[in-house]
């Protein structure tokens, strides 16, 4: 995520020269892609850790603050 993103509440996903958007509240992917087996760990990780993504999609737009989110175990 970075400060001052545009709607709506979405994370950035990078594996190698892939890229992707991904919404928090639906985990669409909204722009780009990833390799099968690297989006499938990006969901996962994402679908465990909506709460927090959202909290920092808030904080960031609120007061440019942010929060470390636990990697996939």
């Amino acid at each position: 995520m970075y400060f001052n993103e545009h709607n709506p509440p979405h994370f950035h996903a990078q594996y190698g020269e892939f890229k992707t958007e991904i919404a928090i509240q639906t985990l669409a992917v909204l722009i780009g892609k990833l390799p099968p087996k690297a989006l499938g760990l990006v969901m996962e990780w994402a679908s465990q850790h909506q709460d927090e993504l959202m909290n920092n999609w808030n904080d960031l737009r609120k007061d440019g603050t942010w929060h470390e989110i636990q990697p996939l175990i």
